[in-house]
C-alpha cells in the first residue's frame, strides 16, 4: 500500500503578511511578527503556512508586483528573518509555502527596465508590440491590457500597467524562473502557490476578444487562460525543478474547469498537486461579473462542490477553501455575520472540512472575522477596488451604490489587520489599513479563552483530518441536491459512513431519516455546533446548525 502524500492530510493556513502581525510599530505586518505567532498556529494545528508575497516590491498590487524575486521587501524584514521563519516553523512541524508570481513582474524589475531597449537580450522576456495595440483586450484591473511606452511600442499587462506580463515562449526566461524556484527550494521551503499560473501561455496570434455592446474592451480570457502551451510549460517546470523536491504545489487557475483540473493534477502527467478553482466563488456574481452582486442560491453551491468532488475523486486532488486575500469574508458572504456569526462560521467550517481535498484557512477565518464597511473610497487600499470605483463613478453610478458593491465583494474585506486582542493587538502604530471596529469582541484573546469558540471548532476539524482516513480517502455523495436551505452529504470508506448535515438558513428545518438514507439509527456525533436534536422521524435543525455523524457496521452489534 502506497503511503498517502503528506499534503493530502495537511491543512494550510494562508498568511497575508502585511496584515498578520507588526513587530516594529510601523503599521505593517512583517516576518518577525509571524515568527512571534508560530506557537499560536501550532496550537491551531495547521501543517503548512502559505505566505503571500514578501519579495522586494514597489507594492502597486500589495506585493504581487515583484521587483526582485530573490530579495525580501524591507518592510517585511530581511532574508535572515525569512530563513529563521522557515527553520522555526520546521521545528514545530510546519512547512512554509511561498507565493510564486511568474505571469508578470513589476515594471521596476531589472528584466523589464532592460527590456525597454529593443536591442537588449531581455527584450523577449516580455510581450512587446509596435504600433497600435495588437488586440482589444481589457485588463483585469480595468482599462486596456496594453500600455504605450516610448517610440510607439506597447507591452501587455493583464493586471496593473505596473505589472508587465512575462513572455513564457522565450526559453531563457523560463530557465531563469526555474533557477529562481530552485533558489527558494534549496532554502527549505515546502512548495509553491502559483499565482494565476494558467495565464502564462498566451495564444501566439493574440486575437481580439469578444466585445459586448457598450464595453470599452474585449474579453481576452479565452486566449490567455489555459493557453496552448500551458501543459508543456508545467511539465517542463516539473522536470527541471518540482520533481526533485517533496513539496506541495497548488496553481491558482481562474477559468479552469474540472476537465482542465484533471489534466493539471493527474499525478501521471507530472504537473501540479492541486489547483484553486474559482467556480464556487463566482456563484453570487451576476452576468456583469464580480461586482454585479446577486444572492447565493444554495443548490448552485452544492452542485458545484459536488461536481468537483466527483471529478477528482480517483485522479487528481481538490483544494478546499472559502476565503483568501482576494475574496470577502465567508461568514459575511455565505453565512450570517450578525446574530448567527459564531454559529454560521462553525457551520461553514464543518461543511468545508468534511470534503475530500486539502483545506485552506485564511488568517482570521478561525475567529469568524467579518467584512468591513469603510465610509469613503479614500480609506481603501486595493488597486482593483479603486479602479472599479473610479470607472463606475465616471459612468454615472452613485458613490453610495458603488460602496455597497465594495462592502460585499471588495478585496480589502479580507485584508484588514488580524484581530489579536480587545485593543487590536496588531500594531503599536497606525495600521496600514483600518482595523475592523468589531475587534473588541472578535479577537484571538477572546477565542482562546472560550472553549466553545470558532477557533476550537477549527482545531478539532484539523485534528480529525489527521485521525480519520475517510476524509482523505473516502468517496462522496450529495444528498437533497435541490433543497434551498440544507447542505447534506455523505462520505464512505471501509465500512464507515459519515453524514454531514448543515442548515444554511435562518429558519428551523426538519429532515427525516428516510430523506437522509441513514444506514441505521445508531450513530456517534463526531463534531457539531450544536447537540443533535432528534425527532421521532429524524432531526430538527435550528438556524445554521451543523454536525457530522458517524455510522459503522460495528454500531449494529
Amino acid at each position: 500500500m502506497t503511503q498517502t502524500a503528506w499534503w493530502k492530510t495537511s491543512v494550510v493556513y494562508q498568511i497575508y503578511p502585511r496584515s498578520f502581525m507588526d513587530s516594529n510599530g510601523d503599521g505593517i505586518g512583517d516576518i518577525p511578527g509571524i515568527l512571534s505567532k508560530l506557537d499560536y498556529l501550532k496550537h491551531l494545528g495547521i501543517d503548512v503556512i502559505w505566505l503571500s508575497p514578501v519579495y522586494d516590491s514597489p507594492n502597486d498590487d500589495n506585493g504581487y508586483d515583484i521587483r526582485d524575486y530573490q530579495a525580501i521587501h524591507e518592510e517585511f524584514g530581511t532574508m535572515e528573518d525569512l530563513e529563521q521563519l522557515i527553520d522555526e516553523a520546521r521545528k514545530r512541524g510546519i512547512r512554509i509555502v511561498m507565493d510564486l508570481v511568474v505571469n508578470h513582474t513589476s515594471d521596476e524589475h531589472a528584466w523589464f527596465t532592460q527590456s525597454k531597449d529593443p536591442t537588449s537580450p531581455y527584450r523577449d522576456y516580455y510581450i512587446w508590440k509596435q504600433g497600435n495595440p495588437p488586440n482589444n483586450w481589457g485588463s483585469v484591473f480595468s482599462g486596456s491590457a496594453w500600455e504605450r511606452a516610448e517610440d510607439d511600442w506597447h507591452y501587455l499587462h493583464l493586471f496593473s500597467r505596473k505589472q508587465p506580463d512575462l513572455n513564457w515562449r522565450h526559453e531563457p526566461l523560463r530557465n531563469d524562473i526555474y533557477d529562481m524556484m530552485t533558489f527558494w527550494l534549496e532554502k527549505g521551503i515546502g512548495g509553491f502557490r502559483m499565482d494565476v499560473i494558467n495565464f502564462i501561455s498566451k495564444h501566439p496570434e493574440l486575437p481580439d476578444g469578444k466585445q459586448d455592446d457598450g464595453e470599452a474592451y474585449g474579453d481576452g480570457s479565452p486566449y490567455f487562460m489555459n493557453g496552448p502551451e500551458i501543459h508543456a510549460y508545467l511539465q517542463e517546470m516539473n522536470r527541471n525543478v518540482l520533481r526533485h523536491y517533496d513539496i506541495l504545489t497548488v496553481g491558482e487557475m481562474p477559468g479552469a474547469s474540472t476537465e482542465d483540473a484533471l489534466l493539471y493534477t493527474d499525478p501521471e502527467r507530472d504537473e501540479l498537486n492541486m489547483v484553486f478553482t474559482f467556480e464556487h466563488m463566482d456563484l453570487d456574481s451576476g452576468p456583469g461579473g464580480k461586482w454585479d452582486v446577486k444572492p447565493l442560491a444554495l443548490p448552485d453551491l452544492k452542485k458545484n462542490l459536488a461536481k468537483w468532488q466527483h471529478a477528482l475523486l480517483d485522479k487528481g486532488w481538490n483544494s478546499l477553501y472559502w476565503n483568501n486575500h482576494d475574496q470577502p469574508r465567508v461568514v459575511s458572504r455565505f453565512g450570517n455575520d450578525q446574530e448567527y456569526r459564531e454559529h454560521s462560521a462553525k457551520m461553514l467550517a464543518i461543511v468545508l472540512h468534511g470534503l475530500k481535498g486539502t483545506p485552506y484557512i485564511y488568517q482570521g477565518e478561525e475567529l469568524g472575522m467579518t467584512n468591513i464597511q469603510l465610509p469613503s473610497i479614500d480609506q481603501y487600499q486595493d488597486i482593483e477596488t479603486k479602479n472599479m470605483y473610479n470607472e463606475r463613478l465616471a459612468s454615472g453610478e452613485s458613490p453610495e451604490s458603488i460602496l455597497q458593491r465594495i462592502y460585499t465583494k471588495g478585496r480589502d474585506n479580507a485584508r484588514t489587520p488580524m484581530q489579536w486582542t480587545k485593543e487590536g493587538g496588531f500594531t503599536t502604530g497606525t495600521p496600514w489599513l483600518a482595523m475592523n471596529p468589531n475587534h473588541t469582541k472578535i479577537n484571538v484573546e477572546e477565542s482562546l479563552a472560550n472553549p466553545d469558540s470558532i477557533f476550537y471548532t477549527y482545531q478539532k476539524l484539523i485534528q480529525m483530518r489527521k485521525e480519520h482516513a475517510i476524509l482523505t480517502e473516502g468517496s462522496f455523495e450529495l444528498m437533497l441536491a435541490d433543497d434551498s436551505e440544507l447542505f447534506t452529504y455523505k462520505r464512505f470508506y471501509q465500512g464507515e459512513t459519515w453524514l454531514i448535515v448543515a442548515n444554511f438558513s435562518k429558519t428551523t428545518r426538519t429532515v427525516t431519516r428516510d430523506e437522509l438514507h441513514m444506514p441505521h439509527d445508531s450513530y456517534t456525533q463526531l463534531i457539531g455546533n450544536t447537540h443533535v436534536n432528534e425527532t421521532t422521524e429524524g432531526f430538527q435543525l435550528a438556524p445554521y446548525d451543523a454536525f457530522i455523524l458517524s455510522f459503522t457496521e460495528g454500531d449494529l452489534q
